[in-house]
């Protein structure tokens, strides 16, 4: 699954996980901590929606 910030775009991919941010392949975005913030513009995870396919 992939989730993707509404305000700049940044894609999180459960699949790759974001290893330049410390997070292992295969990480599901609800594991990821309560105070994650965007890579790119440092928003919360409320600003992110899954990518429909």
């Amino acid at each position: 699954m992939k989730y993707v910030c509404d305000v700049c775009g940044w894609v999180y991919d459960e699949e790759l996980g974001a290893p330049e941010l410390g997070i292992a392949p295969g990480t599901k975005f609800e594991e990821l901590s309560e105070d994650f913030l965007c890579h790119l513009c440092s928003v919360g995870k409320e600003y992110f929606r899954k990518e429909e396919e």
